[in-house]
């Protein structure tokens, strides 16, 4: 027999949390057995049991924060019985946020070193660690671009040698937040707190973490991005018609194709005709990064909050076979198993309430992405056609962009461009 132990591996951020412990003392476990369920600030997941084994003692509990190579368990193994090899990645995820997932890997890598960018916020007092460079690891330098946070700024972290945190950054934003932002010499003030109870019964409930995650980032874009929303309708009763008829012709048990995959080809031939808007811009804001791939986001709500998986390459697929990965992932993510690689690489994301209803709304970009496209309920309306009026099915779109790199103009020809392929889908043919 031999007692082996089994640690965090490397799950591509600073500290994770443990959600929950799956095991105990005393049991007797099978390899690839999820161990306990790790949340990192991108995506939760499970940790699997690199061999089998009895658990001889367990080292951590629900609500612990743990980094690589935090020790999880001991086991007692066979010796005849060698324990599994190290996994490229731990096992199926089991939920995953709205913000950008980074991969998760075993094999521990040198972070590469990125630029840091100009800064957003910064506190009242710029001194960094008397002098001296911050000293933070690569992953909280990430974290500190993602909230446009110049670390330099932070004169001394909590960690050990006065080592930077992400709890560091957090309360440098909140700090900064309360006592105003630099640029443009205004400040916002907090929502005073308000004891709801005096005016009767009162409930707390905690948000989940992706929801907070979520709202972080969507009160990130909403104060650094100019934002503009411009409001459309498509003429979609041929397409609707032409759907019908194919869904006619499949078989039982075959997906059926649904509105949404022509919205997304035709977003796309429309993205390949203006290319600012498959595009991000520099962290100094002086360059548009054209992309030359075409991967899509949609926006799906699940029972933990919104996230954002993305089909990738959708100009080289046909709708079958886009409604067919349409339909895995978005099983995957109501049932929180989406993995972070299938969460990267968007170029621009649709939002679509057609299936609850509404008539407008206004989407936040998904930064860095520059734009995002609204889709609510399709309605019969009464459509002049010169002579008369006629039942046509109309399709209200909504395209929120960054005004930086997009002017009104553009916006409007990118949407009247949509409007054309969804209305003639014969068009996507060319």
């Amino acid at each position: 027999m031999a007692l082996i132990e089994i640690k965090v591996p490397d799950v591509g951020t600073a500290e994770v949390d443990v959600v929950d412990v799956l095991i105990k003392a005393g049991d007797i476990i099978a390899a690839e057995q999820t161990l306990a369920v790790l949340e990192t600030d991108k995506a939760s997941m499970d940790l699997p049991s690199t061999a089998a084994g009895t658990v001889q003692e367990v080292f951590i509990k629900k609500g612990d924060k743990v980094a690589e190579g935090t020790l999880i368990a001991t086991l007692l193994v066979s010796a005849e019985a060698p324990a599994a090899p190290e996994i490229a990645q731990p096992a199926t995820p089991v939920s995953a946020p709205a913000a950008a997932p980074e991969p998760v890997a075993v094999a521990k890598a040198p972070a590469p070193k990125l630029p840091e960018p100009a800064p957003v916020v910064q506190a009242q007092s710029q001194a960094s660690n008397n002098g001296k460079a911050a000293h933070a690891t690569p992953a909280v330098r990430l974290f500190a671009r993602e909230l446009g946070v110049d670390i330099s700024g932070i004169k001394t972290g909590t960690g050990r040698k006065g080592r930077i945190l992400k709890d560091d950054v957090k309360n440098f934003v909140k700090k900064a937040m309360t006592e105003g932002f630099s640029q443009g010499g205004g400040s916002i003030p907090p929502i005073p707190a308000v004891d709801f109870s005096q005016f009767g019964d009162t409930e707390e409930r905690q948000l989940s973490k992706i929801k907070r995650l979520t709202g972080q980032n969507l009160s990130r874009v909403w104060l650094n991005l100019p934002l503009v929303t411009y409001h459309e309708e498509a003429d979609i009763t041929d397409q609707e018609a032409f759907r019908v008829a194919l869904n006619a012709e499949k078989a039982a048990g075959e997906v059926k194709v649904t509105g949404l995959i022509f919205i997304i080809k035709a977003l796309v031939a429309a993205m390949q005709q203006f290319p600012q808007f498959n595009a991000s811009l520099s962290p100094d804001g002086e360059k548009l990064i054209l992309k030359k791939y075409f991967n899509i986001g949609i926006a799906v709500d699940t029972p933990n909050g919104l996230v954002v998986p993305v089909l990738r390459d959708v100009n080289k697929k046909g709708i079958n076979e886009i409604a067919a990965e349409l339909a895995e992932k978005s099983e995957k993510a109501r049932l929180g198993k989406l993995s972070p690689a299938d969460m990267q690489g968007g170029c621009l994301t649709i939002s679509s309430l057609g299936g609850i209803g509404g008539t407008a709304f206004t989407p936040i970009v998904n930064a860095p992405e520059v734009a995002i496209l609204g889709v609510t309920r399709a309605k019969m309306q009464p459509v002049w056609n010169g002579k008369e009026f006629i039942p046509r099915l109309m399709l209200p779109l909504d395209l929120t962009y960054d005004h930086r790199v997009i002017d009104g103009a553009e916006g409007a020809r990118f949407m009247a461009v949509v409007k054309q392929n969804l209305s003639d889908i014969r068009r996507l043919l060319l």
